[in-house]
């Protein structure tokens, strides 16, 4: 790619303020509370990602109470099933999307209705007929259907019920839309009477979604990369590529170059390294392993100096850092790793395992006492009814 410009050298300190400025992880409360903090949260970040994993918290509500101090799990049902400000669908994962957002995975609906692909090959046509009978009388989860003669999987994480896969299918084809959700159990509706439309929103051209993909990653991560814009989408990078480029030609991107990044390149609009990025003072957060600033592992290496190993399918005698381990943030800097489960019949929060990260001079009698304190306020978010 030809460079339109000298890399504007940028520092790790300042790569980390930016990032954590975009995240909205340097101040206290940057979204206030209540359901509309959940979907400005979700539109800040683009998206939130979804996890079954429940030894603490599922990450979905664990990304958000990160963000959104006052959070509530009620917020998140009321923005989903209410206001309807927020929807589900696959990003680089199973995650809530803002609703704005919609047409630009409408692309990604219609071509599920052309190629049903091999995910889906087992499912029937009357096992589609059975369930669309069914829901046009009204919202359903599987559990409501409860005749199904079970099939051998024909995958691993498949499910033997015909009409669960027929729902995931229409799911996936935009027919049917997530409307409530209690913990993992789904509750499905046709997409157009959930949202009360006529038709699906016009889907995005392909130029719209790669300057949708550009906007999204550079309002969330603040200096960004090919990598980073089309997390698990390589095929995008080559069109995103030359976005970028006609972006830097007008002088709306510059390109950066940071410590430790050897030949990756990333860039940042010019707005993004003026001024100061200092936040506020004595933050401290525990991460959940999926929250966008650590599910990169790449990226949180480079710019925290972090290497995350996700051990939940590692061999115990093999693991470093514990079953799920979370990252602990205080300011600007990734301290600790806190393995964690919780009890909820004893109704206690269970420390597996504690890793001191980073150097041992570090003042770890003050950083502790930090984290204590935020662990406090997190034991009583993962108890909370």
């Amino acid at each position: 790619m030809k460079k339109s410009a000298t890399p504007i050298t940028v520092s790790n300190t300042l790569a980390r303020r930016v990032w954590l400025r975009a995240q909205r992880l340097d101040v206290r409360a940057p979204f206030g509370g209540g359901p509309a903090a959940v979907a400005e949260a979700v539109a800040q970040l683009g998206y939130v990602q979804i996890d079954t994993i429940n030894v603490i918290e599922r990450s979905h509500h664990h990304i958000l109470f990160s963000r959104i101090p006052a959070y509530r799990r009620d917020d998140l049902r009321t923005a989903q099933s209410i206001d309807k400000s927020v929807f589900e669908y696959w990003t680089h994962a199973l995650a809530y999307v803002p609703t704005r957002d919609i047409g630009f995975f409408v692309p990604d609906m219609k071509r599920h209705r052309r190629e049903r692909g091999a995910w889906f090959e087992s499912v029937k046509p009357e096992d589609t007929r059975k369930v669309m009978r069914l829901i046009r009388k009204g919202p359903l989860s599987i559990r409501d259907i409860d005749d199904d003669v079970l099939r051998e999987k024909d995958h691993e994480w498949a499910s033997r019920k015909p009409s669960k896969r027929a729902l995931q299918l229409g799911f996936y084809e935009g027919r049917l839309t997530v409307s409530a959700r209690t913990g993992m159990l789904k509750t499905y509706d046709l997409l157009l009477r959930h949202f009360g439309w006529d038709k699906l929103p016009k889907a995005a051209t392909a130029t719209e979604t790669m300057a949708y993909l550009l906007d999204r990653a550079l309002r969330s991560q603040g200096i960004v990369s090919l990598d980073s814009i089309c997390h698990l989408y390589a095929s995008a990078k080559p069109a995103m590529r030359k976005l970028i480029e006609a972006h830097m030609r007008r002088g709306k991107l510059v390109p950066v170059a940071l410590d430790g990044a050897g030949k990756q390149e990333h860039w940042a609009a010019p707005a993004t390294l003026e001024g100061k990025r200092e936040g506020e003072s004595g933050l401290v957060h525990i991460l959940s392993p999926f929250d966008p600033l650590i599910i990169q592992r790449k990226r949180t290496n480079l710019f925290f100096g972090y290497d995350h190993r996700f051990e939940a399918y590692v061999p115990k005698e093999k693991r470093k850092l514990g079953y799920f381990a979370l990252p602990v943030l205080v300011d600007d800097k990734i301290v600790a790793a806190l393995d964690l489960k919780t009890d909820r019949k004893q109704r206690k929060l269970l420390m597996q395992k504690w890793t001191w990260l980073g150097p041992k001079t570090a003042p770890r009698k003050e950083l502790k006492r930090r984290i204590e304190e935020e662990l406090d306020r997190f034991a009583l978010f993962q108890l909370a009814e």
